[in-house]
């Protein structure tokens, strides 16, 4: 019995090494998994998954940390009190490596190792990289420009989405629009769902999420309306494979901005704007606050609720969150962390430059 779970634990760990080492070359990752292995594994968890009415990835979550609760204490109180149990300490070890090799190993395969991708910069033949001070003042004017043209469309039209799939819909439907395009941003078997635990995402500071072993696409629906639309373009970028927080962003705007819904394309150009005025900020604080000065009244309005939303919210539990994430993405190919979302202005102003578009 033991050398068949010494047989396991070494199995798993030459799976993991091997996903490792596969992950290393991205021209691999980006023909083999991203474009042929990947797909079929996303649409099949979307169209299994995808009509229930619930999240099962939040329901799944919730099993796995009530088990991983009860297995750290169970095992934690065999240690301290020295309590004899049905299994030794090294076999309690060996279960825990087994399972965190086993998550390891599974994420990776229905997702993670699209992170190792080429992405979106190779497909659109940008030479995203660095830009200079006016190439961020131009974008950050154009970008400016955009938000308060739809903002007041939005106004105009009197556009609202009252129900949360209706928005789900218009979302899906917005990439669809855009693939007649890029071919890429194709997107079927739809999977979009509040999630259960919003509420609890407002203090630990998500507002969506993607969850990789159900191909759900989770949107935080208790945060302010303007900007759950581009919440979900950006969470159906990643169920597309797009795994890096920037490429998630880029490629939620590419789908916004086709779309025929002026709330979506004002969410996806207010959150695109305050992305590249924080970076024109850090350069130009002048220049930053004296485009944010010209914004209209009524996107102000948005953002100081927006403000107001996220400092209702504050709490000392926060900021490890924030900073456990951070981690995790520098440890999957962002070595700039949480800054990572920012970096979609370096696609932008590039993206721009190709097309003239924006």
């Amino acid at each position: 019995m033991i050398a068949r779970k010494n047989n396991i634990l070494i199995i798993l760990i030459i799976l993991s090494v091997g996903i490792h080492f596969y992950a290393q070359n991205e021209i691999r990752v980006e023909l083999q998994y991203s474009k042929l292995v990947y797909p079929i594994i996303s649409k099949f968890l979307r169209l299994i998954f995808g009509w229930i009415p619930i999240s099962i990835g939040d329901v799944f979550y919730l099993i796995l940390s009530c088990w991983l609760i009860w297995i750290i204490v169970n095992f934690s109180r065999r240690i301290i009190f020295r309590k004899p149990g049905n299994c030794s300490f090294r076999e309690s070890i060996f279960k825990i490596v087994g399972l965190l090799l086993t998550i390891y190993i599974v994420f990776n395969f229905f997702w993670g190792i699209n992170y190792s991708r080429r992405g979106i910069s190779s497909q659109l033949e940008l030479n995203a990289g660095q830009y200079d001070s006016i190439q961020l003042r131009r974008i950050n004017q154009l970008l400016l420009q955009k938000v308060n043209e739809t903002k007041d469309s939005v106004i105009k039209s009197n556009t609202v989405i009252s129900d949360h799939k209706l928005l789900f819909i218009a979302a899906a439907e917005a990439f669809q629009s855009t693939s007649a395009k890029y071919d890429f941003m194709k997107y079927k078997y739809s999977s979009i769902k509040p999630s259960m635990w919003g509420w609890l995402g407002n203090y630990l500071g998500f507002t969506g999420y993607y969850n990789p072993f159900t191909g759900e696409a989770q949107v935080n629906t208790t945060v302010p309306a303007f900007l759950q639309p581009y919440i979900a373009c950006h969470e159906i970028a990643h169920q597309l494979g797009y795994a890096k927080e920037n490429e998630a962003n880029f490629v939620g705007y590419l789908a916004a901005k086709n779309s025929n819904n002026y709330l979506i394309q004002y969410s996806a150009y207010l959150e695109l704007f305050m992305y590249a005025n924080r970076t024109l900020y850090i350069l130009d604080s002048g220049s930053s606050m004296r485009l944010r000065d010209q914004l209209t009244p009524s996107v102000k309005k948005d953002i100081k609720e927006w403000r107001d939303f996220i400092k209702s919210h504050e709490n000392p539990i926060e900021p490890l969150i924030t900073y456990w994430y951070g981690f995790f993405l520098k440890n999957n190919r962002q070595p700039k962390g949480l800054m990572t979302y920012n970096e979609v202005t370096s696609l932008l102003i590039h993206y721009y430059q190709k097309t003239g578009e924006i």
